[in-house]
């Protein structure tokens, strides 16, 4: 079971001004990524990194990891809607691996900025137990009302094994749509009957041939 936590980072006066020049920096340089990504309608990884890997170095400042992570961001936007041009918020989160960031101990965290690393202490709520050795995958860096959060992801250990009791095969037809092993049937004759009802309407509306029957919708 994956569990995710959100730590809080005890930042000072001088780090949360790095933290939050890194946030601007690297949301910038995503909506840099993202209208190239619209203007040539390409959403993959690998074309985007040769558009845009150099440039966003160069212009944003980002090290070779924050560049990669901010091409990495865009194109997951993208993946799940390509509809529309993406827009990033000034303080929009900030995505790290583990070559940008590590754990020193179980309230500490060194993290990469544009001014270099930095480490930070950091709380959880009460009762929740960080444990380095399941953290999974990527951390996300967020500011939310003046402070900044680590979400993280963990594998818990703790959840309850499945285990199978027997097996069921299951038999997919036409006239039954299934038939399970154990002998119980599941008929089609009520899916039928409405298929055959919204087909007796669609061609009434199509005789009618009206802009209303047009833009019916079943």
């Amino acid at each position: 079971m994956i569990l995710t936590v959100k730590a809080k980072l005890l930042s000072s006066a001088e780090q949360k001004e790095s933290l939050l020049r890194t946030a601007e920096l690297f949301n910038r340089a995503c909506n840099h990524i993202s209208r190239i990504a619209w203007k040539e309608k390409s959403f993959r990884r690998a074309v985007l990194h040769r558009l845009c890997y150099r440039i966003v170095r160069i212009e944003y400042g980002l090290s070779s990891q924050l560049a990669v992570r901010a091409i990495g961001k865009v194109v997951e936007s993208y993946r799940a809607e390509s509809k529309r041009l993406h827009i990033f918020r000034k303080h929009s989160s900030v995505v790290y691996d583990e070559r940008i960031l590590s754990f020193k101990a179980a309230d500490t965290v060194s993290i990469l900025t544009t001014d270099g690393r930095m480490t930070i202490h950091f709380v959880n709520r009460p009762g929740i137990i960080l444990d380095l050795s399941i953290i999974k995958g990527q951390a996300d860096l967020i500011y939310k009302k003046g402070s900044f959060y680590l979400c993280l992801c963990m594998e818990s250990t703790n959840a309850a094994k499945f285990e199978p009791t027997g097996i069921l095969g299951v038999d997919f037809g036409i006239v039954n749509l299934a038939i399970t092993s154990d002998g119980e049937t599941f008929s089609g004759e009520t899916v039928d009957r409405i298929r055959q009802r919204i087909t007796t309407i669609k061609r009434t509306l199509q005789k009618r041939g009206t802009k209303s029957s047009s833009r019916a919708r079943l």
